[in-house]
């Protein structure tokens, strides 16, 4: 096996590398390193997740980077900023011994005018997010003209992320003549193979493992429940395995938040992340967990790239991902640097198959695994404080002064006496809560056997039903359940055995207990039970049951339109989005305006001096509710807007500048609280009446999209 002094990089990164405790590089460097020293080429590196990526292009990168230069020679793009913050970590570690080379990292949620004076101070390496990295571009903040390597780290999670057009506007950007594109990846997607076809000339493609396979460190293990269990499965593993240190993926963020705050409520040491938190939490938060502060990490599919923490030992998936290529990266946080992992699963039984499907494409053999009972958590959980106490460090120095008084204390207990009460201690809440704990496993065969048990109740069930006609459909905005609340209402009780209900568009069929059908007809037949009036006879004439087993026709299948290439599916709604807007703001200018003698009420009172008779009465009172929309931009006053619509008389600046005076005093041109100021309201009554006919182009109209306050 070779080694880094094998690879001639310089003095300098192989002491920082000694000092991190690396001495044998692993496939990936292997393959890679050698490759990219020797010359500047395009580059395609296919690995898992915690494999060594970041060492495989970081020390060639370093060894190749001018520290005499102040000028960005590299660019390093990754989706997330905790893997931003990672590489920039780790680039730096290895070169700790060559001050010279500065790295800066730019992504979103951190302060901007920082990143501004970082920028400033010219640093050789970037490391970036795709949308605070264009944010910059377009501020003309960054140069690349002197650009020679650009890098895409975890390429296929930065488009699955939707940066699809950012990365293309950045490489647009790049120079072309004189830069090389390297990128690393743990999957390879059809996106991802855009890229190298439209922005790499002739790659060397170098592949650690199978394409989109899993770890093989990492072993994978799933747990069958009831899915209203999943939350007490969750907590019984945790207890069942006292040492974990892991990660709970969650598919949302608000699933996230709920599951850690619940954990963090029952007394377990977790916390939540997830793209809700600010930058300044994350980071708070990666850095506990980091230290072994927090023991649970709650997060979503974002953090599962970024997140490299060493000696993880467990990763448990609350819910499966949607995509295979999501599981492969969360299961990669485990199992790192050849040391094994457990990545566990907790499924129901129609997520079977698609323990199934992951296994196929993973490659790895998946084990069924029984959940713990209450017995065997408490068994665990006491022999792990017993190991506690036997492997405990005693500092003699600060507790033997404190001895004579606690053996004194305790002198007349015996040694079982003791041992027991110091065990109850800490034991008694396990007991307490798994004393009267149910079995949460599921058997598969028993659920088979009990659905088709139910299947034949039902089938017997149907055999004592009579079918009854109800005068109301979908027509009526009627549901099921409504129905069923009905039949309580009207017969007053809630014990009558009801079957399939067939809802059509003015009508429905009910089946009913049979012993049951005189009582309902009676009921619905007094209009005092039924003042509604809705018929309920015996059905005659009826369609005949639809099975469920039967598959509804719905004619031929329509093919669907192949989608090649992303960027023209984002086009093709881009102009339908606006030839949409086009014809809308078209019509619109060609809608004639309606007169006001329409027969319509509020036509017709629009004319009246009480500007509220139009209102319906239920409307009134909330009428001083109502937010009003007001343009701030240059706004005149009242009497002018008024004038220029012909409400009122019209008046000469000069004019409206002598009325205009102060509430408690006079001015030179006339009296403060005059004829004047009842003029002015006059005309601002019918300036709020006129409001309601600004049509689509004046500038205050309320209809008239832009910025404003509200008061």
């Amino acid at each position: 096996m070779s080694q880094f002094t094998d690879f001639g990089l310089n003095p300098a990164l192989l002491r920082a590398i000694k000092e991190l405790g690396f001495e044998n590089p692993m496939p990936i460097q292997e393959k890679t390193i050698p490759v990219l020293l020797e010359k500047d080429v395009d580059f395609v590196g296919l690995a898992q997740t915690g494999t060594g990526k970041t060492a495989a292009f970081g020390l060639p990168l370093l060894n190749k980077i001018d520290a005499e230069q102040r000028c960005v020679q590299a660019l390093i793009l990754c989706p997330t900023r905790e893997l931003c913050m990672q590489i920039t970590r780790d680039l730096r570690n290895y070169a700790k011994y060559i001050p010279e080379i500065l790295i800066v990292p730019v992504y979103g949620g951190a302060s901007i005018e920082l990143q501004f004076k970082d920028l400033a101070k010219k640093p050789q390496i970037i490391v970036a997010t795709p949308g605070r990295l264009r944010d910059m571009i377009r501020r003309n903040r960054v140069d690349f003209s002197n650009v020679k390597t650009m890098i895409l780290d975890e390429a296929d999670e930065m488009l699955n992320m939707g940066f699809q057009e950012e990365v293309d506007d950045i490489l647009e950007y790049m120079p072309k003549e004189g830069r090389h594109t390297m990128l690393f990846s743990a999957t390879m997607p059809k996106e991802v193979e855009a890229i190298l076809n439209k922005y790499m000339t002739n790659p060397v493609k170098v592949a650690v493992g199978e394409r989109n396979s899993g770890t093989a460190n990492v072993d994978h293990i799933y747990y069958m429940m009831a899915a209203k269990d999943r939350y007490s499965v969750l907590k019984r593993i945790i207890d069942y395995t006292p040492s974990i240190y892991g990660i709970i993926f969650c598919r949302t963020k608000l699933e996230t938040q709920e599951i850690a705050d619940n954990l963090i409520q029952d007394g377990y040491n977790a916390a939540a992340l997830h793209g809700d938190l600010s930058q300044g939490m994350r980071d708070n938060v990666m850095d506990h967990f980091r230290k072994r502060s927090l023991q649970l990490l709650v997060a979503t599919d974002v953090a599962a790239r970024g997140i490299d923490v060493k000696e993880l030992t467990h990763i448990i998936n609350y819910n499966l991902p949607d995509d295979i290529e999501t599981y492969v990266h969360r299961s990669g946080r485990t199992g790192r640097a050849d040391k094994r992992g457990l990545c566990l699963s907790l499924i129901n039984l129609r997520e079977k198959s698609k323990i199934k499907r992951i296994e196929k494409i993973v490659g790895r053999p998946f084990e069924k695994a029984m959940i713990p009972t209450g017995k065997e958590v408490c068994e665990k959980q006491l022999f792990n404080h017993i190991d506690r106490i036997e492997h405990v460090d005693i500092n003699r120095e600060e507790i033997d002064d404190y001895l004579p008084v606690v053996f004194r204390k305790l002198d007349w207990m015996s040694r079982e006496e003791l041992i027991t009460r110091m065990v109850a201690l800490n034991f008694n809440r396990f007991l307490d809560y798994y004393k009267d704990a149910v079995d949460l496993n599921v058997n598969e065969k028993d659920e088979k056997k009990d659905r088709k048990e139910l299947k034949k109740e039902r089938e017997h069930r149907d055999e004592t039903m009579m079918r009854l006609y109800f005068g109301m459909g979908k027509n009526d905005h009627i549901l099921p359940q409504k129905i069923i609340g009905k039949i309580n209402d009207v017969t007053r009780s809630k014990n009558i055995p009801i079957g399939r209900i067939d809802l059509y568009g003015d009508y429905s069929y009910v089946d009913v207990e049979e012993s049951f059908v005189p009582m309902i007809l009676d009921c619905f037949a007094d209009p005092h039970n039924n003042p509604r009036g809705i018929v309920v006879e015996v059905a005659k004439d009826q369609p005949e049951r639809k099975k469920s087993s039967e598959k509804k026709d719905f004619g031929e299948k329509k093919e669907r339109k192949e989608r090649h290439d992303r960027d023209e599916f984002r086009d093709d709604r881009r102009e339908k989005r606006d030839r949409h807007d086009d014809d809308f703001f078209e019509k619109k200018s060609k809608k004639k305006k309606k007169d006001f003698d329409d027969d319509r009420t509020y036509y017709k009172s629009e004319r009246s001096r009480d500007g509220r008779e139009w209102l319906d009465p239920d409307w009134r009172e909330h009428l001083d509710d109502i937010e009003v929309f007001i343009d701030d931009d240059d706004r005149p006053s009242r009497k002018q807007r008024n004038a220029e619509r012909g409400f009122g008389a019209k008046k000469s600046s000069g004019s409206y500048s002598k009325s205009s005076s102060s509430r408690g005093g006079s001015s030179r041109g006339g009296s403060s609280r005059g004829g004047s100021s009842r003029s002015s309201s006059r005309d601002s009554g019918r300036g709020r009446r006129g409001a309601s006919r600004y049509d689509d182009n004046d500038y205050y109209s309320p209809r008239r999209r832009g910025g404003g306050r509200r008061r």
